[in-house]
């Protein structure tokens, strides 16, 4: 895959049980108070050490507020060498709504 394809939260929930690895790039308090359940938080600290450590085979959901600035970071993440990029239509807000129980709060241990 040479770019990112925009998903719905149903699809995103498939991958996600097939393993991919989502990472939400909202700002590390939002993230705190709720996420997707088993999501990485992802900002400008940590992406150096995510993408060294990273299968960049693996499918990779990315996830925002809204569904606009995971589209730029999907982008940037298929330009650092991964190959099967999500961006999630919708963001976790749509997400929250359509599968409340597959959320979670507090940070990453």
């Amino acid at each position: 895959m040479s770019e990112f394809k925009r998903i719905p939260p149903e699809q995103a929930q498939a991958l996600r049980e097939q393993g991919a690895v989502v990472v939400d790039i909202r700002d590390p308090q939002t993230y705190a108070l709720n996420h997707i359940s088993g999501s990485q938080h992802l900002d400008n600290h940590s992406i150096s050490d995510f993408i060294r450590a990273a299968d960049l085979d693996a499918p990779l959901v990315v996830v925002c507020y809204h569904g606009n600035s995971s589209q730029s970071a999907a982008a940037y993440l298929v330009s650092q060498g991964f190959s099967d990029v999500y961006s999630l239509d919708g963001g976790f807000e749509l997400w929250r709504s359509t599968y409340p129980a597959e959320t979670a709060q507090g940070n990453p241990e």
